[in-house]
């Protein structure tokens, strides 16, 4: 069942549903697959994919980027987007071209590489090693590299 929105409803991913075509009836849509908070769903009886929960969104756009026919959209706040400006990712195999709308209906085009990798195979060191195991030492990632000097001092 799809929730009810009045106008004090937060409603930062939203599905355009006449643009939504559930993903063709696959068990999980790929927005549903790709929310990192498990918001989307597919209503079976119409075959539409929508937002459960928009006021837990976090705005990530994972589901906007994601979806085949482009039918979720960000509403952005109005410091950011004034009164119906529009944010619309296309993606390619490799490139992502943000097409930002602003209300005067000028439209400018950012495009931008996909980062891909295999899946499992990022490092959660990002090649930043501390030179040491000892998960209670005053060394951080970076540091005292990123401190401009040769070492830390210690209390």
């Amino acid at each position: 069942m799809q929730t009810k929105l009045n106008s004090n409803t937060p409603m930062p991913s939203f599905v355009i549903a006449d643009k939504c075509d559930g993903c063709k009836a696959e068990d999980k849509t790929a927005c549903q697959y790709i929310c990192p908070n498990d918001l989307m769903l597919l209503d079976k009886e119409t075959n539409k994919a929508f937002n459960q929960a928009p006021e837990m969104c976090w705005e990530c756009y994972n589901c906007v980027k994601i979806c085949p026919t482009q039918a979720v959209e960000v509403r952005g706040y109005a410091d950011f987007m004034p009164m119906g400006g529009v944010v619309q990712p296309l993606r390619s195999s490799d490139t992502i071209m943000w097409s930002v709308k602003f209300r005067n209906g000028k439209i400018k085009r950012f495009k931008f590489p996909i980062r891909t990798i295999p899946e499992g195979s990022s490092s959660p060191d990002a090649e930043m090693l501390t030179g040491t195991r000892d998960i209670k030492s005053p060394l951080l990632r970076t540091e005292p590299e990123s401190l401009d000097t040769s070492e830390l001092k210690s209390l």
